[in-house]
């Protein structure tokens, strides 16, 4: 059973109004882009196929609850990832890869004994799991 964010009247009018400054925000810029670049369909559509391979990636089962785990748990094992999300090794070592592949994540070996290995959230995987929450917000509206 998931638990679901509850929040107060007080933090979603909040959210609320954050969100809507910044999607003004993005729809000026886009605004401007458009004024000031001839962008052609084509160019549009080779640009909506880079973020379609972006979002076919996070959408994968396991590596948005991977990437939010990061984003709350800064460094992580292995075995703490394993042990939060109840994902069997073989599918997480994959998806850990995966997102590694895609900088999404860091991978850092650290020296033992025990020799372990620790994960974080790149740059780009911190920016993601942050712009994928608004998407989970209206999601669960």
């Amino acid at each position: 059973m998931t638990k679901q964010l509850s929040l107060s009247a007080e933090l979603y009018i909040l959210i609320e109004s954050k969100l809507e400054q910044t999607l003004k925000g993005i729809e000026q810029t886009f605004s401007q882009i458009l004024k000031k670049q001839d962008i052609t369909p084509i160019e549009l559509k080779e640009n909506i196929k880079n973020l379609e391979e972006n979002f076919n990636i996070i959408s994968q089962k396991w590596n948005l609850e991977i990437l939010y785990t990061l984003l709350l748990k800064d460094h992580t094992g292995f075995g703490e990832i394993k042990k939060i999300l109840g994902v069997n090794s073989r599918t997480l070592s994959d998806k850990l890869k995966t997102l590694s592949s895609y900088k999404y994540i860091n991978r850092k070996v650290v020296k033992g004994p025990p020799l372990r290995v620790q994960y974080s959230l790149t740059y780009k995987g911190k920016n993601t799991v942050l712009l994928a929450l608004p998407l989970l917000y209206y999601s669960s509206k």
